[in-house]
This record gives structure tokens, sequence and C-alpha cells, in this order.
């Protein structure tokens, strides 16, 4: 067992060496938000573009005994200007990564959408959790608990290619995919299940890429060889997972959180599928899971143009 300030450590180690991933940082206007920016810039992750009211942004920063070094700051009015800023900010090369101030994630995602001038792509945008849980032997990556709301087929087959796309970028050869249920059986009164089937079967024709596959598999099954083994499920990823892909936002994101407050996890979140990862956290996350993110962020970013 490793400490926590051990584990972190080791996400951070994750990124590497190398220049701060320019980063515009979306309406940085409490103080966590701000700090969390700062704190990444400190370890050298991240060379942070404020954007917001620079006004209240200073205030913060006299109140809180914060410095500012290596920060460019953009004055704008409200936490609206200050995503539409950002995203300009992407849109002309001059950050490679956004990060979620203190404004609302559907305020940034609706900026980040916009069909004229957001940051779409090909593919549908999906949030994933990057997860060291103490008593499991390896990362988690838990999709989507903050985006994808009630994903349709189609929706979970760009949710479950941008996580095996993110599990490889964070050094996972081959991840290996549990497709989540409440049970490992194909029930058809069951969505999840028969959601789950179709995207193993997809991925048997070549329709998903690069990961090993079984679903439905319940909770337990995916991350105990020992509970799959009392239920007679044999699955090579069966107690190996290490992409956890959920039915719905309400349980990923339940699921997410238990981990988080219940068994210590270190929890870092990202949005995927725009033009550049999207640093999401929540205004109760901790300074760690904040660094974090941003550790997960860069060593992303990294690895896609290595």
């Amino acid at each position: 067992m490793h400490t926590r300030q051990q584990r972190l450590e080791a996400l951070i180690a994750l990124a590497g060496k190398g220049p701060g991933l320019p980063t515009a940082v979306v309406h940085p206007c409490d103080e966590a938000a701000l700090r969390g920016a700062l704190l990444a810039r400190e370890h050298g992750l991240i060379v942070p573009t404020l954007v917001g009211p620079e006004h209240r942004i200073r205030a913060l920063v006299e109140e809180h005994r914060l410095d500012l070094h290596e920060c460019v700051l953009i004055d704008t009015p409200h936490s609206h200007a200050s995503a539409g800023r950002a995203i300009a900010l992407v849109r002309e090369g001059l950050a490679d990564a956004l990060m979620k101030g203190s404004l609302h994630t559907e305020e940034l995602m609706s900026a980040v959408l916009d069909r004229d001038c957001g940051l779409r792509t090909d593919r549908r945008v999906s949030h994933v959790f990057y997860m060291d849980v103490p008593l499991y032997p390896k990362p988690l990556i838990l999709t989507d608990a903050a985006v994808n709301i009630e994903p349709t087929l189609e929706d979970k087959v760009h949710i479950v290619q941008n996580a095996i796309n993110f599990g490889i970028a964070m050094g996972i050869a081959v991840p290996h995919v549990a497709l989540l249920a409440a049970v490992e059986t194909v029930n058809p009164r069951m969505r999840a299940t028969l959601d789950a089937a179709v995207l193993c079967k997809m991925a048997d024709r070549g329709q998903i890429c690069g990961g090993v596959f079984d679903g439905p598999l319940a909770f337990d099954n995916a991350i105990s060889a020992e509970a799959a083994a009392r239920k007679g499920i044999v699955s090579a990823v069966a107690g190996a997972a290490d992409v956890l892909v959920a039915p719905d936002i309400e349980s990923a994101n339940m699921l997410a959180k238990q981990l988080e407050y219940l068994a210590d996890a270190i929890i870092a979140g990202l949005v995927l599928g725009a033009r550049v990862p999207i640093i999401l956290t929540s205004r109760a996350d901790s300074a760690d899971t904040r660094l974090a993110s941003a550790a997960a962020a860069v060593t992303y970013a990294r690895r896609l143009k290595s």
C-alpha cells in the first residue's frame, strides 16, 4: 500500500518531463479553481492563461496571497464571455487544453459544442475518470460520469472508443473493457445488458478497436476474479478490467464518488472527443483531484503528440 501522496506523485510522474501544457483556465473566480490552476503550474504541468474578470481574479490573489507569475490574464466581463474567449484561444493555436474554473459544466460544454465557434470533432464528447483505488492493483478508467446523461447505443460506441484511446495514451497497452450492468446475463427487459452484448459484437467486427471486451458484467465480476469464478464466468476481462463502462450518468457518477469518498481513490476527470482535452472538476473537488486531473490531461496530450 502506498500513501496518498505517493500515489498522486506517481500520477504526476506519468506526465513526464517537458514544457508545461498551454492551458486556458476558464473563469477561475473562486479560490479552489484558481489555486488548482496555480498548483498545476507549480508542478510544471501547465502554463495557465487565466480567462475571466480581472478584478475578481486579482481580488482572490490578494485575499489568499497567491502568485500569478508565468500566468497570462485575459479580462472578460462574465462566465459566458470567459468560455468563448478560452475556446477562441484553442482555435487560434494558443492553448492545447481547457481547464474548467468556477462556471457551470453545462455553460462550458455548450460553448465547446457550438457548431460554429466550438471545438467539435467527428467524435461525440464524453467524460472519463482516471482512478487510483488503493485496493485495486492497477488504475481504473470509468465512463461516462459527467456528460452523456442517458447514452444511446450509438453514443456508447463513441464513449467506449474515447475511453480506449485514453487508456492507451495513459500507458495501458490493450485496455480490458467491462460493460457494466446489474447482472452478467442478457435480459431483454434490461437495456444495459442488450447494449453491452451489442457492443461486444461490434468489437468482434472491428467497429470498436483497441481493447478486449466483455459484458454485460456486474461490477463485482468486473473487478474480482474470485467473484467471477464463483458465478462460473470465464472471461479475459472479469477480475482484470481497466475500463468500466457504466450504463448511464447516474450509475457512473455514484460509483466514482463512492470510490473517492469511501475507498480513498485519487480521481482525475477529463472530457475527451473535442479538439483538446478538457480538465473538468467539480466545485467540491480537492486540490489533489484538480492536480491529478491536470496530470492526466498533460499525459494524454503529450502521448497523442508523440
